[in-house]
Order: C-alpha cells, then sequence, then structure tokens
C-alpha cells in the first residue's frame, strides 16, 4: 500500500481483482441458489416483498419497485464484498455511485418533464408560499433537484470509504505489541459488525431516497 488512499483504487494491488469484485458474486453462488428452494432463497424473497411492500405505498408506477428492488440488491451485494479481504469495494468508488444515481435521476425527471409538465411545475412552488418569494423558491428548488444524484452518490461513497479509512489506520499499528494487537482486534471485530450494518443500511437508504424523490413525479 503506498498511501491511505491507495485502498480504494481500482488499479492497486496485484490481488485486489479490481472492478471484477462487482461481478464476483456470480462466481461463488452455488447452482441451487438459482433452481431449488432453500433458505437463501426464501430469505431473499422475504426481503424482496418487504422492500415491494414499502416502495408501493410510495410510487405507483409499474416497475418501479423492480428497478429499486435491482438496485437494492446490486448495492447490498457489492458492500458485503468489499468486507472480504482482498476485494476492492466497488461502492467506495464514485464512478460507481454516481453511475447508478445520475442516469436514474435523469430518466425520472426525462420522463416528469415530458410527460406530467404542469405537475413538475407545480413542484417548483410549494402550496403556501408569498409571491414574493416565489422567484427565490423556485431557485432553491431547481438547484435541490439538480443537486440530488450527486448527493445520493457522495452519501454512499463517504459512507463506504469512512471505515474502511478507520479499520486501515488501526491495521498499520496494530503490530507494534502484543497488548495492542489484541486490542485492535477487539476493535476491528466491533468495527467489521458495524461495517456490515453500514452496509446494509446504505443500500436502503439508496433505494429509499431514490423512491421518494421519483414519487414526486
Amino acid at each position: 500500500m503506498t498511501n491511505l488512499f491507495s485502498t480504494f483504487d481500482p488499479c492497486t494491488g496485484t490481488l485486489s481483482l479490481n472492478w471484477i469484485s462487482s461481478m464476483l458474486i456470480m462466481m461463488i453462488m452455488p447452482y441451487k441458489f438459482w433452481n431449488i428452494p432453500n433458505k437463501q432463497m426464501v430469505l431473499v424473497n422475504k426481503m424482496t416483498s418487504m422492500l415491494n411492500k414499502e416502495i408501493k405505498m410510495l410510487m405507483n408506477y409499474k416497475g418501479t419497485s423492480l428497478m429499486m428492488i435491482s438496485i437494492f440488491m446490486l448495492i447490498l451485494i457489492n458492500n458485503m464484498l468489499g468486507l472480504m479481504p482482498y476485494i476492492f469495494t466497488s461502492s467506495s468508488h464514485l464512478t460507481y455511485s454516481l453511475s447508478l444515481a445520475l442516469p436514474t435521476w435523469m430518466g425520472l425527471m426525462m420522463f416528469g418533464w415530458m410527460n406530467k409538465t404542469n405537475k413538475m411545475f407545480t413542484h417548483m412552488v410549494p402550496t403556501g408560499t408569498p409571491g414574493m418569494l416565489m422567484p427565490f423558491m423556485v431557485l432553491i428548488e431547481t438547484i435541490s433537484n439538480l443537486i440530488r444524484p450527486g448527493s445520493l452518490a457522495v452519501r454512499l461513497t463517504a459512507n463506504m470509504i469512512a471505515g474502511h479509512l478507520l479499520m486501515s489506520l488501526l491495521g498499520n499499528n496494530c503490530s507494534k505489541s502484543a497488548i495492542m494487537m489484541i486490542m485492535s482486534m477487539i476493535i476491528f471485530m466491533t468495527l467489521m459488525l458495524f461495517e456490515m450494518a453500514v452496509a446494509m443500511i446504505q443500500a436502503y437508504v439508496f433505494m429509499t431516497l431514490s423512491t421518494l424523490y421519483s414519487s414526486e413525479i
């Protein structure tokens, strides 16, 4: 490792697998998962059915839940794979998260402005806004709409980088003494549990915010 941030460079290291890590789950997934009902499939079906019910409460368009659940599963799998050693965390790279957020936001905005122009204009001015503040509200709402894909991408990337950076900092100092190593192992186990929770929460937050943004159309 040349520097602290080299762990987030897909071209660093001989065993980092680079961007192939995003498709690694397809290589290690057992074949029985796809054709025989098992515990893993039951767990995935329960999770997707719960997410489907939640998305339908916010969105009435057909096909939206399939797209959002697919994004959720993709981010969740990559976040969890990033916790394994010698695997590059794709979701910690801004290119990955922005390539998910920007096309989704742009497609929804194009659909809304082309098919529901009046409704999109009404979102620019909230109900009960005084006449003098209307130009400022239009400007504020326009800016908030434009920064949404960036905020989604940066939120996912920053949260995934934070834990990995902390573990990298602690890992550089754990080999100085036996007591330090034992204390570091306890901290690492706690951080791994915390990182697993962050991996699941960030995938859920990305999906939920994307659904909320699209529900305004």
